[in-house]
This record gives C-alpha cells, sequence and structure tokens, in this order.
C-alpha cells in the first residue's frame, strides 16, 4: 500500500496544480472547448485521488487484495485517461485522445473490483462482529 498512498498524494498535488495552471496559465492559450478537456481531466483526476485515499485507509485496517488491484486499476487509469487528456491539450496531438477511453476502461474495472472488495469487507466485518 505504500507506492498506493505515494500514488495518492502526488495524484492529489498534481490534481490540484494542474487545475489551477488550467484555470490560469491556459486560459488565452488554448481554446474554450480543450479548457473544458482539461478541466475534466483535473476532475477525474481529484474523485480518483479520493478514492484512492478511502481504499488506503481502508486497506490499512482490512488488508484485502481486491483493494490493491482496485487502487492499481484507478492508478492506471488516471494515468491513461488524465494523462492522455492533458497531453492533448498541451501538444494538440489528436491521435491521444485514442488512450484517454482505455484509461476510461480501466476507472471502471477499478470500481467494479471495488465493489467486490467492499462485499467482502462488509462479510469480514460481520464475521468478526
Amino acid at each position: 500500500m505504500k507506492i498506493i498512498a505515494i500514488f495518492t498524494g502526488l495524484s492529489g498535488f498534481l490534481a490540484v496544480a494542474l487545475g489551477a495552471f488550467g484555470a490560469h496559465g491556459l486560459q488565452g492559450t488554448v481554446s474554450p472547448a480543450l479548457l473544458d478537456v482539461w478541466q475534466t481531466a483535473v476532475q477525474y483526476q481529484m474523485f480518483h485521488a479520493l478514492v484512492l485515499l478511502v481504499i488506503v485507509l481502508a486497506g490499512d485496517r482490512q488488508p484485502l487484495p481486491l483493494l490493491r488491484r482496485a487502487a492499481q486499476l484507478m492508478m492506471a487509469g488516471t494515468v491513461l485517461f488524465s494523462g492522455s487528456l492533458y497531453v492533448l491539450v498541451l501538444s494538440g496531438i489528436k491521435a491521444l485522445g485514442m488512450v484517454t477511453p482505455i484509461g476510461g476502461v480501466l476507472f471502471m474495472l477499478g470500481w467494479l473490483v471495488l465493489s467486490f472488495a467492499l462485499v467482502q469487507w462488509v462479510a469480514r466485518s460481520r464475521e468478526e462482529a
């Protein structure tokens, strides 16, 4: 969970920093449509940083392999989804848009795996009670 914890903190930091950069540094240099793309990348990165924070805290209390797998999927999703959108906006390389859906699928798989982990969490909590 240590690597996941480090990624979580860095991802939250970068979401704030890149959000500020988009709001102040990119305004007037890219189109409003591309600013929307940037904002989408920031939002998804921050949402998933918060979920990763919860996974790290939950995994510390009750280490479940599915929690780790969900986190790994969400971390990869962040890199591919948000990362591809950031690079697309900065570079103008539209072909990067083909990578973004892969990141989206990884996010969805992460949420699906997280749901199974939560079922395990509840089952173990009932056993302990």
